[in-house]
């Protein structure tokens, strides 16, 4: 089995993407979507971690999180909502394909791939590049035309607070620099 090396810089920033398994188009299915948000919330307040970006889409998720200062446990942080969710949704067998013999060996569901994907941002010009890269997903994915269009995106809180203009990402808008941590 091969041995996965994270980084395990303490406190520090990082950029995810986790998928489901078979790249299912599931998570905006309204149960899938609450059970997800449910087991968040809960893992924030054993494990906590700040949310910086989000963005669902039918078959994977981007985000950006913050670990407390002295925390590298991303992973179990995965680990446990990962697994919440999928407990939740035993109420919604018709949602999973069925369990493949390994999958059920392993104790895994079908809702997600086994993996995920991990970066730690090295610097506020990393950290805008990926703030966009998950806002503007659902474009680039050609889900909608604008990224204002995608109601399952951490985008709408953040053109609130003013960090981004809401026609930021629209066909004719006019670029602008995005502003993070004012």
């Amino acid at each position: 089995m091969p041995e996965y090396r994270r980084d395990q810089t303490p406190g520090s920033t990082w950029f995810f993407t986790v998928v489901t398994y078979e790249r299912r188009r599931l998570l905006t299915h309204p149960a899938v979507r609450l059970a997800l948000r449910h087991a968040v919330e809960k893992t924030r307040i054993s494990h906590p971690f700040a949310i910086n970006a989000w963005v669902l889409l039918p078959e994977h998720l981007h985000c950006l999180w913050t670990l407390p200062n002295e925390d590298t446990g991303f992973s179990a942080r995965w680990s446990i909502i990962k697994r919440q969710t999928s407990q939740a949704l035993t109420e919604h067998p018709d949602l999973l394909p069925p369990s493949t013999q390994t999958r059920t060996k392993r104790r895994e569901s079908t809702l997600w791939q086994r993996r995920f994907w991990e970066h730690r941002i090295r610097d506020e010009d990393d950290l805008r590049r990926h703030l966009d890269y998950i806002h503007w997903n659902p474009v680039k994915h050609r889900i909608v035309a604008n990224v204002s269009d995608w109601p399952w995106s951490s985008f709408h809180r953040q053109v609130k607070r003013g960090m981004y203009p809401e026609n930021w990402g629209n066909q004719y808008a006019e670029p602008q620099t995005v502003k993070f941590g004012e």
